[in-house]
């Protein structure tokens, strides 16, 4: 057997050989990930927009492409553009499937830039042989999700591969919206003080998938909380407009995001563990698989960072709001261990929280 060959059959999520392969590590949203962006991708294709690794890219149409807006409705808009890749299995989870999760992942990546999402591409890649009933229900599925967002799919394309050569579908979407004027958020702009809230419980989406593909069972279904968030962000920003910045906390968890946040702020992190809710069957079906939820992926949760003194109004908004009841106010922006994140048990012991290191939940989004 050919040493390719020998490392193709290995499993181990982290690479033995980093430098000349491709991991499953490298797409969890973690510090592989992380990785291969600096490595790879910034180095030749880098620029002032990439660089900023927003979940968006918000674009102005005079300074980046030399066009007067002129008078009018449009005027100080600026442009919001995004794009992502789902290849998540099953196709279809408790809660959700592939369709609605392309749409909402997009939908929220620009809804976290403060944006108005307008519109949605979409790019099939289906596996010969995919049955059509198959078919019509995720592109229903995406139907729906726009209907709920309030966005368009104005532009699509599909391509097919033989069988073998995709695992029955895949769907990358790019989204289009704008952002009005005087909203400037940043994973930059964190500042000592500052509080940080999230939007509900955490982990719901990732262990839903994994529930089917493990065969779990519980007294109550686990749900995936796969969902659009700009209804939410709207009255959010309406009601507090000093936001530093939001983000939504995928693949990667609550853990990899706030690694991310800290190190692009240069600040520290301070979070309570008793403050971060998670639902029974999440936690149990955590136990049951040896994995923290904080590491556990999200699709339908934000995180927010605001100055302290807007945080209780800003959490009373979001509670007032369907998809912010269970919200919370989970740690505090510190001046003290510079791009870390430490967490306080519900024990009083504290522990550091690094960003997730391999693989725990391979094909999640």
């Amino acid at each position: 057997m050919s040493d390719r060959n020998v490392i193709d059959n290995l499993n181990c999520p982290l690479p033995l050989t980093p430098d000349e392969f491709v991991v499953l590590g490298h797409g969890s949203g973690g510090r592989l990930r992380a990785d291969l962006i600096q490595r790879v991708f910034l180095p030749a294709l880098g620029n002032e927009i990439l660089n900023a690794q927003e979940d968006q890219a918000t674009l102005c149409l005079e300074r980046d492409f030399g066009v007067g807006v002129g008078a009018g409705a449009g005027r100080g808009y600026r442009l919001a553009f995004s794009t992502d890749g789902y290849v998540v299995n099953p196709l279809f989870f408790p809660g959700g499937s592939i369709g609605d999760l392309a749409v909402n992942g997009t939908v929220n990546d620009l809804a976290m830039g403060g944006a108005i999402p307008r519109f949605l591409s979409a790019a099939f890649i289906l596996e010969e042989g995919l049955s059509f009933a198959i078919l019509r229900r995720v592109v229903a599925n995406m139907r729906d999700a726009c209907l709920t967002a309030g966005v368009t799919l104005v532009t699509a394309d599909t391509k097919v591969v033989g069988r073998g050569h995709c695992d029955q579908m895949f769907i990358t979407t790019s989204g289009i919206g704008m952002v009005p004027p005087g909203r400037t958020f940043s994973i930059h702009q964190a500042r000592p003080g500052d509080q940080i809230l999230v939007s509900g419980t955490i982990g719901d989406h990732g262990m839903a998938v994994m529930s089917i593909r493990e065969g779990l069972e519980f007294e109550t279904v686990l749900e995936s909380d796969t969902v659009a968030l700009n209804g939410l962000t709207q009255v959010m920003l309406d009601a507090c407009p000093a936001i530093r910045c939001m983000r939504d906390p995928t693949r990667g968890g609550l853990a990899s995001t706030l690694n991310e946040l800290a190190a692009a702020s240069k600040v520290g992190v301070k979070l309570n563990e008793a403050s971060i809710r998670v639902k029974t069957e999440v936690r149990a079906a955590c136990e049951m698989l040896g994995l923290d939820p904080l590491y556990v992926a999200n699709e339908g949760k934000l995180i927010v960072v605001v100055p302290a003194q807007d945080s209780a109004h800003l959490l009373n908004v979001m509670r007032g709001h369907p998809l912010g009841r269970d919200a919370a106010i989970i740690g505090e922006v510190v001046d003290q261990h510079s791009g870390m994140v430490v967490l306080r048990t519900c024990i009083g012991g504290e522990r550091l929280v690094t960003m997730l290191s391999g693989e725990q939940l391979p094909r999640i989004c």
